[in-house]
C-alpha cells in the first residue's frame, strides 16, 4: 500500500489530512510524471464530486498543475468514469478526480487517471509519490510564458451522456423509473441520460447542497428509494454513489437487486446476445455463492479475484473478459468503460429489462441470494497466518465445509486493512450456516488466547 495512495487514490479528511498543500503537490507531481512523455504542451483534466471541499481542492490542484508548465480543464461536477472517457476520447494527458466515492462529507479524495482512461499501476503511483516525500525539490517550477493555464470544459457533462447513451440499443420508452443520485455527480447527467433513452423519471436526493453528498441516500442507503418505488409503481429503481462509479437497483415490489444480480443479470443477456468473451464474468471471492451456482446452471464460467474492483479490472484486461464486479455494485463494461460507471451498469441493467419484456423481479429471480454470515476476531501481529495451521481450527472449518457440501462455504480470510480475521459462511440451510459460523469464529477466538 502506498503512503499517500491507498487501493483508490489519495483520501482523508479534507482540508486537516487531505491538505491544500498536499493536493497542490499531487497536481505538480501528477503533471510531471504523467506528462514527461509528451512532446506538447500536457493538459490535464480535471474532474469533481459535489462535496463542499471539492472547489477548494480543485483550486489547488489547478495551482500545482499550472506552476510546472501544464494546462489544468476543468470538467466541473461528473462522474468518475466521465473523467475516464473524457480524457481518452478527446486524448488528453493525464486525467484527475476529486472524489471519496461513497464517503461521508467530510472526507475527500484524489484518483489520477492515465492517457488511456485507467486508474495508474502501482509503479506509476509509487513515482508520484516519492517525488513529493522523498524529492520535492526535484519539481522545478516555471515563469514567465511557461506556466500552465486554466480553462473549462463546458460540455463535458452532456458529452459524456451522449457516449452513455450510445452505448446502449434500447428505447426506454414507456419505463418509469426512480433513480437515487446520492446528492453526488450523477445529480447532474442521470436524469438527462436515461430520459434521453425515453424513460419517464423521478429523481430522488438529486439537490446537492455541498454537505449532503451520501447522507441516508444513495447505494449506501437504499431504504429510500426501495419504499419509493413500491409505493409509486416504478418499474425499477437505480442509486448511485457519491460519485457514480456504482450502482444498486430496486425492483418493481421494492426490493434490493445488489452488484452480484446485477452482474448476474448482465452476464446472462450477453451470453444469450454472444457477445460475453469467453462465457466468463469476473468477481469477488466475497462474491454470493448464490451467483456461483447461478453461473454453473447457466453454462457461465467465474474468474473470483481478491476482493477490490483493481483486481476484477487487472484480471479482465489479463485474460480478455469483458464484464465483472463486486456486490457493492462497481461494475466494469470494459467493451464500453475503462472503470466501473454506475449510470452505464443502470442503463445496461434497464436495455435488458426492456429487451426482455419481463419484470425487474424475474430478471434478479436468475440468482438466489445465499444467506450469509460474518462475524470478526481480533488478533495480534504474532497470529497473523498461524492460526491456519492449528489442529482444532482446521477440524472445525473442515467438519463443517463437509456438513454444508455444495449448498454452502466457508471464507475464512485476514483483513488486509484492520487487525482481524474476518469468518463467513454462506449456505442454503441459515441454521447450518449460523452454527458454522459462531463455532469457527469460538475456535479462533480460543487459540488467538491460548
Amino acid at each position: 500500500m502506498g503512503r499517500l495512495f491507498g487501493t483508490d487514490g489519495a483520501r482523508g479528511v479534507a482540508i486537516t489530512e487531505l491538505t491544500c498543500e498536499m493536493a497542490m503537490q499531487i497536481g505538480r507531481a501528477a503533471a510531471l510524471v504523467l506528462t514527461k512523455e509528451n512532446d506538447r504542451k500536457p493538459c490535464i483534466f480535471i474532474g469533481k464530486d459535489t462535496r463542499i471541499s471539492s472547489d477548494v481542492l480543485e483550486a489547488a490542484l489547478c495551482a500545482g498543475i499550472c506552476s510546472v508548465g501544464a494546462d489544468a480543464v476543468r470538467l466541473g461536477v461528473v462522474p468518475t468514469p466521465a473523467v475516464a472517457y473524457l480524457v481518452r476520447a478527446k486524448g488528453a494527458s493525464a486525467g484527475v478526480m476529486i472524489s471519496a466515492s461513497h464517503n461521508s462529507v467530510e472526507f475527500n479524495g484524489i484518483k489520477l487517471f492515465s492517457s488511456t482512461g485507467y486508474k495508474l499501476p502501482d509503479a506509476v503511483e509509487e513515482e508520484i509519490e516519492s517525488l513529493i516525500l522523498d524529492a520535492p525539490e526535484k519539481m522545478l517550477l516555471k515563469s514567465h510564458t511557461d506556466i500552465g493555464r486554466i480553462t473549462d470544459y463546458t460540455s463535458a457533462q452532456d458529452d459524456y451522456i451522449d457516449y452513455i447513451a450510445g452505448c446502449i440499443d434500447a428505447d426506454f420508452s414507456g419505463t418509469y423509473l426512480a433513480l437515487d443520485c446520492a446528492n453526488g455527480s450523477a445529480s447532474g447527467t442521470a436524469q438527462k441520460l436515461f430520459e434521453k433513452l425515453g424513460a419517464r423519471v423521478d429523481m430522488l436526493s438529486a439537490e446537492p447542497d455541498g454537505t449532503n453528498i451520501n447522507e441516508n441516500c444513495g447505494s449506501t442507503h437504499m431504504e429510500n428509494l426501495m419504499a419509493y418505488v413500491a409505493a409509486h409503481g416504478c418499474d425499477a429503481g437505480l442509486a448511485f454513489d457519491g460519485d457514480a462509479d456504482r450502482c444498486l437497483a430496486v425492483d418493481e415490489n421494492g426490493a434490493l437487486v445488489d452488484g452480484d444480480k446485477l452482474i448476474a443479470i448482465a452476464a446472462s443477456a450477453m451470453k444469450k446476445e454472444g457477445t460475453l468473451k469467453k462465457d466468463t464474468a469476473v468477481v469477488t471471492v466475497m462474491t454470493n455463492l448464490g451467483f456461483f451456482h447461478f453461473a454453473k446452471r447457466e453454462g457461465i464460467e467465474t474468474a473470483a479475484t481478491k476482493v477490490g474492483d483493481r483486481y476484477v479490472l487487472e484480471e479482465m484486461l489479463d485474460k480478455g473478459y469483458n464484464v465483472g464486479g463486486e456486490q457493492s455494485g462497481h461494475i466494469i463494461f470494459l467493451d464500453h468503460a475503462t472503470t466501473g460507471d454506475g449510470e452505464l451498469s443502470g442503463a445496461k441493467t434497464i436495455e435488458t429489462l426492456v429487451k426482455s419484456g419481463k419484470k425487474m423481479s424475474e430478471l434478479a429471480g436468475l440468482m438466489e441470494t445465499f444467506p450469509q454470515l460474518m462475524l470478526n476476531v481480533r488478533i495480534r501481529p504474532e497470529h497473523r497466518g498461524v492460526w491456519r495451521e492449528d489442529a482444532a481450527v482446521k477440524a472445525v472449518m473442515d467438519s463443517y465445509e463437509e456438513r454444508l457440501g455444495e449448498n454452502g462455504r466457508i471464507l475464512v480470510r485476514e483483513s488486509g486493512t484492520e487487525p482481524l480475521i474476518r469468518v463467513m459462511v454462506e449456505g442454503k440451510d441459515a441454521v447450518l450456516m449460523e452454527e458454522a459460523c459462531r463455532t469457527i469464529t469460538k475456535e479462533i477466538e480460543a487459540f488467538v488466547q491460548r
